[in-house]
């Protein structure tokens, strides 16, 4: 697990010349160069940082003295409020990516307002912070020009409206060519990926289709012909509107997934349940952690259990259908320590972009305090066929304190993954689980589940 070094440069703050982020003893800054100072401080005045802010659209900062720059090119410096968690688009819910685009094109509609414009439209430009996406680039505005089109039309449209309409109208998982085509998805393969009833929706066809288009028939010199068309404030926020709508318009179709209804189908009577829910709980209190990673917290029942109690949890699963119930119960119930993210613990999001520095790994974006692993353990070691000890391996690396689950052959969900396979897993018993475990974590508390399940939860430290 990386940490925070005491003083160095984001390694993924490399490409704005107009300034960078850096941290220096654990806080994290934003330096500001010359080039954009002067729009800075006109920002400052107009008044839209303060709006942007006031709605928490915008993640919160302060000013600070100019000694605690990082190189003599500083103007202007920023303290700005860290985010629990780092996450991308790729590991989004449906729900997730639409408010984010949703967000954006309000910033957008705002930043006009006072005479500013977005400058990029980049999904890696949002964050969630305290449960609602965030901008969190402060250097994304330049000043709004009479005449001048949205520069970030194309990149919105490739980071968001692409992505969000593959979701709706093809297949749910199709977000994950955000991992492929990491800044956008190609308009032309959105067009042709696309259902034919696209085509009859005038807002689809305008955005994404003739977009598409466009592009090809004009090459390499469409950026810069789009550069030189004029289109008038009037025409700009109907193009905004235009986009909101669009947005706004789409939704899911129930896509049922293998493990989206999972606590439908659960084993465990309800006394169980109730007190498998009593344990974990009592368990988190003895680790009194600061952030949580729920791993296969599917709709983040379990996850709940920390982060009702104000503890930042990430509630990670593989199913789609899944996260996407979670976030919408995030959103419903206005909870701001949850955040839910898609992820296939199998095969996690690995470090990406220019020198593999931008987007980072899963475990680099720690440290976390407890990871929890309930009802996992079976759907590692024998649908994934992994030995205990590359489970207990990988685990000890994410964080201190642990709490799992050990499910024995003879309960039903173990079954169900045993009916269609054969059975060679001779060492899945629980005298392994335990044997093997001991060798990475101090075991501190065991306790049964009872009321019918024998399944069993530990709660362990590493050693």
């Amino acid at each position: 697990m990386k940490k925070i070094l005491k003083n160095h440069k984001e390694p993924g703050s490399f490409r704005d010349p107009s300034g960078f982020v850096y941290y220096q003893d654990q806080k994290i800054f934003r330096q500001i160069h010359s080039s954009y100072a002067e729009t800075f401080i006109e920002l400052e005045k107009s008044g839209l940082l303060s709006k942007l802010l006031k709605q928490n659209f915008l993640l919160p900062f302060k000013k600070v003295s100019t000694r605690f720059a990082f190189d003599s090119r500083a103007k202007i410096v920023l303290q700005t409020t860290p985010v629990p968690f780092i996450s991308y688009p790729y590991e989004w819910s449906f729900s997730q990516l639409k408010d984010a685009a949703l967000l954006t094109l309000n910033l957008q509609k705002i930043a006009l307002q006072y005479g500013f414009s977005l400058k990029d439209a980049s999904a890696y430009n949002i964050q969630f912070w305290q449960g609602k996406p965030t901008l969190i680039d402060l250097l994304s505005f330049e000043k709004y020009s009479v005449g001048k089109p949205w520069i970030a039309y194309r990149q919105f449209c490739e980071h968001f409206l692409a992505p969000l309409l593959l979701m709706s109208f093809a297949d749910l998982r199709l977000n994950q060519l955000l991992r492929v085509y990491h800044e956008g998805i190609p308009l032309d393969l959105a067009s042709r990926l696309l259902p034919r009833k696209t085509y009859l929706n005038f807002a689809i066809l305008m955005h994404i289709h003739f977009h598409s288009r466009n592009q090809r028939q004009h090459g390499s010199d469409h950026e810069f012909k789009t550069q030189q068309i004029s289109m008038s404030k009037h025409n700009l926020i109907a193009l905004l509107e235009s986009l909101i709508s669009l947005v706004k318009s789409l939704s899911l179709s129930h896509q049922p997934t293998e493990w989206g209804e999972y606590y439908t189908f659960t084993n465990y009577s309800a006394r169980a349940f109730s007190n498998k829910k009593k344990i974990v709980r009592d368990f988190i209190k003895l680790a009194k952690p600061k952030t949580v990673w729920d791993l296969g917290g599917n709709t983040g029942e379990f996850s709940r259990l920390a982060s009702d109690q104000k503890i930042f949890t990430v509630s990670f699963d593989i199913d789609p259908w899944a996260v996407e119930q979670n976030y919408q119960f995030t959103q419903a119930k206005k909870e701001k320590y949850i955040l839910p993210i898609l992820t296939d613990l199998m095969n996690p999001s690995p470090d990406l972009g220019w020198a593999l520095q931008e987007r980072k790994s899963l475990l680099a974006r720690g440290p976390v305090d407890l990871v929890m692993a309930l009802a996992l353990i079976h759907h590692l070691a024998i649908s994934q066929n992994l030995p205990f000890e590359r489970i207990a391996s990988f685990l000890k690396t994410s964080a201190p304190y642990l709490i799992i689950e050990f499910i024995p052959k003879h309960d039903s969900q173990v079954k169900k993954l045993l009916s269609t396979r054969k059975d060679i897993f001779t060492k899945y018993d629980q005298i392994h689980f335990e044997k093997t475990f001991a060798k990475y974590f101090k075991l501190i508390k065991k306790t049964a589940i009872g009321h019918g399940s024998e399944r069993t939860m530990y709660f362990m430290k590493a050693k």
